[in-house]
């Protein structure tokens, strides 16, 4: 990634509004998003217009890969009407009737009105009239686009300072398995010297057999090798920085990097059974851990 150049990495965490008024209708669309391994998105309208969930799920899901996102959507009436209210007839001659009915058989005041009427549950008919129901989903989804972009902002700022806190430790850990390479040899070098001296206090007087050491130190020298552990180290520091500056969502893959880098600092700490290189993997380790808690929300 060149200097000054935007990382790419996006947080999973975000919040976004869009608000416009589209063929004299008002719509409003919200979208906020946490931590998920998968996506799941839940979308709440107005009962009416549930016939757009599909087309706005599925913008939502072209749109991002991973994470639990609410996505909330408020419509106002349309100026031109989009309601049309009617006499409900056979439920008002239903009441009507009743009334009368209870007039009568009690001789009470004849007091029938349309706003005693008008109380009457069910007694208006309210309906939406007939709209282009691919014309009104293509409507909210461009103001959920306008959310969108929000939404993508703010977790470009937040990825931002997730970029540069996983390409900082990234360098910690090429620094640290650097010291591990550099010390690493000398282990053998000590093993032999150590067990000459060792061989010497029993042996005493007794000729060293110069090749039963050398046999020795090799063997040990092959169970503590370290060098294909550190050769995968930084091979998977070098796939988490490319995947950090990649243009597509990748956190899945850092997740799966970070165990195979947590793998090979468990298998250097085991093999290399030396106190500064067990202080090294000590900070292998919590630097390993530190990017995988920071990763969890990478998209």
């Amino acid at each position: 990634m060149e200097q000054g150049e935007p990382a790419l990495v996006k947080s999973m965490t975000g919040y976004g509004r869009g608000e416009a008024v589209v063929h004299g209708r008002s719509i409003t669309v919200e979208l906020r998003s946490v931590n998920n391994r998968y996506l799941d998105c839940t979308i709440k309208l107005p009962r009416i217009y549930v016939f757009a969930e599909d087309a706005i799920k599925s913008k939502v899901q072209a749109h991002i890969s991973r994470g639990k996102v609410d996505v909330f959507v408020t419509i106002g009436p349309s100026e031109n009407g989009d309601v049309s209210i009617s006499v409900n007839k056979p439920v008002a001659d239903g009441y009507y009737a009743a009334l009368c009915a209870l007039r009568d058989s009690y001789g009470l005041k004849d007091d029938i009105s349309v706003s005693l009427l008008s109380r009457f549950q069910d007694v208006f008919l309210v309906e939406k009239t007939q709209e282009d129901l691919e014309a009104v989903s293509a409507d909210i989804c461009s103001v959920l686009e306008l959310a969108l972009q929000d939404f993508d902002a703010m977790r470009a700022r937040e990825g931002e300072k997730l970029f540069q806190d996983v390409t900082g430790r990234a360098r910690t850990i090429e620094a640290l398995t650097t010291r591990v390479e550099e010390r690493a040899p000398g282990i053998v070098a000590d093993y032999r010297a150590r067990l000459s001296a060792k061989m010497a206090e029993v042996l005493q007087n007794t000729q060293l057999d110069e090749s039963r050491i050398l046999t020795e130190a090799a063997v040990y020298a092959d169970k503590v090798a370290v060098d294909e552990e550190t050769v995968r180290l930084r091979s998977h520091v070098s796939q988490l920085r490319g995947l950090a500056e990649g243009d597509s969502p990748a956190g899945r893959k850092m997740d799966f990097l970070i165990q195979e880098l947590n793998r090979e600092a468990n298998t250097i700490g085991s093999k290399c059974q030396n106190a500064d290189i067990a202080h090294v993997v000590v900070d292998l380790k919590a630097e390993i851990e530190k990017i995988r808690e920071q990763i969890q929300n990478v998209e």
